[in-house]
């Protein structure tokens, strides 16, 4: 049963011809520009959830001086992302039984409150520690709808020729975000004396004047952050329908399975257990990993604001090029698998590249500003650009599993692996190349899993063959 594909009943429109020797009516589709705004408004509120997110790994030098944080302090304002996901049945279910306005609705709210409550500047540091960390636990929880929202979003609003690269753009914008605060905070946020050695001597020859520069650079991105959620929050109460009039496609109008049959289904399906643990492990290490960037780039001796852009142009090379292989599956359907198995095979290559630049005392390869570069920047790129056609590829294989369930299903496990990393690095984080040997691991096992996956097109088996 797991590996079977979806049956012609499963297949069958909600639209069916009154006349029985027809045994399908056709269905009216249409599109509408709305549909432009409306991506517009979620890839915005997915940026920013990206953005607070990352707020503090990379001013996480400036912020140690600042607020006292260690180490660990800064790995649970990473942490508290994934474990927002720990109630992602229930967005879930939202999503499938009330639709997308609603749980956006919740989710644009937690972000709103999360970031006034960030930005509250109460002189008491301990306090001022608890409601940052109570904020960035509120934005976690926005990641279960903002981070699987957006195959369905594309398959309710765009016709199938432009599904993946709505896909892309809806999916990608919060990875966009976690690439702008490398800059952001490194360009706001001025690094204490000495920015190499402070992990290790933090605060030793700083003044208090420059302890309260820096903190009142971090409130005015703070409060930049909330100024911008509260808009955005704004625009989604006014404007957010969660549907067309008409749907777009046959696929969007079809019989959907019930909440508690697609959960089975995705369970007992091993097709898609195989491909979600090939998406969920890289992705899930990799963004444990930028989250830290700063701390493991400093052992290299590269600065904080440095280690941003490296930060910055890993993430964005990773969003334009993944738009861009959008497009290009749209182009060409049917090629998902092939896509993949090149993007992590070049994800393999690249981290190995980054893992063994930065062991430079043992390989003796060249560590200079332009190798970590390079690396750096195509582990980013390879990975990150992969996450629509994962997507994509998971609901052709689950078809007609609603889309929400099912990246909801593989978001969390990508979030639980990124968890799991960032607890165990409160623990143990003085000596990060571990952390290099996960990602490599990490792209080699995926790309293992996607050569031996057998692929299958049952939504565009439906939009192809029925006729429209």
């Amino acid at each position: 049963m797991g590996a079977a594909s979806s049956t012609e009943g499963e297949r069958e429109p909600l639209l069916v011809h009154p006349n029985r020797e027809t045994s399908i009516q056709p269905v009216y589709s249409q599109v509408y520009g709305r549909r432009w705004l409306v991506l517009t408004l979620f890839s915005l509120l997915a940026f920013m959830q990206g953005i607070v997110w990352n707020t503090w790994g990379p001013i996480q030098n400036s912020a140690m001086h600042a607020y006292d944080f260690a180490k660990s302090d800064i790995a649970v304002l990473v942490l508290w992302g994934p474990v927002g996901f720990a109630p992602w049945l229930l967005f879930m279910w939202l999503m499938d039984k009330k639709g997308l306005r609603a749980s956006l609705l919740l989710s644009a709210f937690f972000m709103v409150i999360g970031a006034a409550l960030r930005s509250v500047p109460v002189p008491e540091q301990q306090l001022r520690r608890w409601l940052i960390h109570g904020g960035q636990l509120l934005n976690g929880l926005a990641g279960p709808t903002i981070m699987s929202a957006g195959p369905l979003l594309s398959t309710t609003w765009f016709a199938p020729d432009q599904r993946a690269t709505a896909t892309a753009v809806a999916s990608l914008m919060s990875y966009l975000g976690a690439a702008c605060s490398f800059i952001v905070g490194p360009l706001l946020v001025p690094a204490p004396n000495d920015t190499t050695h402070a992990m290790v001597n933090r605060a030793v020859d700083s003044t208090e004047i420059q302890i309260n520069h820096i903190r009142d650079r971090i409130q005015l991105v703070l409060y930049a952050e909330f100024g911008v959620v509260a808009v955005l929050f704004a625009a989604v109460v006014l404007y957010f329908p969660s549907r067309p009039p008409m749907p777009p496609s046959v696929a969007a109008a079809s019989q959907r399975l019930s909440y508690r049959n697609s959960i089975c289904k995705l369970l007992s399906n091993f097709r898609f257990l195989m491909i979600a643990l090939a998406y969920a492990v890289p992705t899930g290490v990799v963004a444990g990993w930028s989250g830290v960037l700063d701390m493991i780039l400093t052992p290299a001796r590269v600065s904080q604001v440095d280690a941003g852009w490296i930060g910055f142009w890993s993430i964005m090379g990773g969003c334009v090029f993944g738009v861009a292989m959008a497009r290009f599956a749209d182009s060409i359907r049917g090629m998902l698998k092939l896509i993949l198995i090149l993007m992590m095979a070049g994800a393999s290559l690249a981290s190995t590249w980054f893992t063994l630049t930065c062991l430079t005392r043992l390989t003796h390869l060249p560590s200079t500003a332009a190798t970590l570069y390079t690396s750096c920047i195509l582990v980013g790129i390879f990975i990150n650009s992969s996450v629509p056609i994962f997507f994509e590829l998971f609901i052709e294989t689950v078809y007609p599993v609603p889309e929400g369930i099912t990246c909801g299903v593989v978001t969390f496990l990508g979030n639980l692996v990124t968890g799991c990393l960032l607890f165990f690095l409160t623990f143990y984080s003085t000596e990060l190349s571990w952390l290099n040997w996960c990602l490599t691991g990490s792209c080699a096992f995926s790309l293992v899993l996607i050569l031996f996956f057998r692929e299958s097109y049952d939504r565009l088996y439906l939009d192809v063959f029925v006729s429209v």
